[in-house]
């Protein structure tokens, strides 16, 4: 049985992109058993609609959020059809592995044009909306990947980092207006997109319980939701390393590659 949470009040219409899978499905499937109505978008339709019919609280809108125009014209139907958008989850992304001696600016172009340009696309018809309500929450899924660059990570962990910075830059100027912004920054999750990764993945844990503990770090209020707890320690601990250390520490536990 779905697990239910106590949602604040204000909490009526959700919106979640990237919602087709992994932890935007589990994050989907708990806000609506939860009392929410939830809008879900994503590319695959097919996916969707199975969601959508797993709760009459959930209201699918395909969506290829590399489109400004097809975004705003989502937001625009959900508001519509459910009312305003109280909470926004940003959850769309593409991982696509990469070492810096097989770089490809293609591929690098193409995830950053769907894991920060996507949340660009959806934050410009959101933010002003939720200004002029002075009402709102909005949640960007980062990673801990965005802390620092790491080996295999060329095309994905600067789209992070400019997610992170993003979620910087706006937390105050939003505050200001009563919409509070949050960064979730995920260790290893199991989900399909991780499924291509032919490297260990430490603490990797389960899209329902990674879901559990956003949804619940979203209750509770503040800026950075970061999980398991053995990567939060590991990762923070790399950002305050001086470069010299914390190259060294990265070739120790990196896999050697094939040459």
């Amino acid at each position: 049985m779905q697990q239910s949470y106590s949602l604040p009040p204000a909490w009526k219409v959700i919106w979640i992109t990237g919602a087709s899978t992994g932890i935007g499905r589990e994050l989907a499937l708990g806000l609506a058993a939860s009392g929410a109505k939830v809008a879900v978008s994503a590319r695959s339709a097919e996916k969707l609609a199975e969601l959508e019919s797993a709760s009459p609280n959930i209201k699918a809108y395909p969506l290829d959020v590399t489109s400004p125009e097809q975004t705003a014209a989502t937001a625009s139907a959900i508001a519509r059809d459910l009312g305003p958008i109280d909470l926004a989850i940003l959850g769309a992304g593409l991982w696509i592995p990469m070492a810096g001696d097989d770089f490809d600016a293609a591929d690098v172009i193409r995830s950053m044009t769907v894991n920060y340009m996507g949340a660009a696309n959806v934050l410009g018809p959101l933010i002003p909306a939720m200004i002029a309500r002075k009402a709102g929450h909005i949640a960007v899924i980062a990673s801990v990947a965005g802390y620092r660059g790491l080996p295999q990570a060329t095309a994905y962990a600067p789209t992070k980092a400019a997610l992170i910075c993003l979620c910087e830059t706006l937390y105050l100027d939003l505050k200001r207006h009563n919409v509070a912004v949050t960064v979730i920054n995920p260790g290893f999750v199991d989900t399909p997109m991780t499924k291509v990764n032919d490297f260990p993945m430490p603490f990797l844990m389960g899209p329902q319980e990674a879901a559990d503990i956003i949804i619940k770090g979203l209750i509770g209020g503040g800026f950075e939701i970061v999980f398991p707890w053995r990567m939060k320690m590991l990762t923070k601990f790399t950002r305050i390393l001086p470069y010299r250390l914390f190259f060294a520490l990265t070739k120790l536990i990196t896999p050697k590659r094939a040459t």
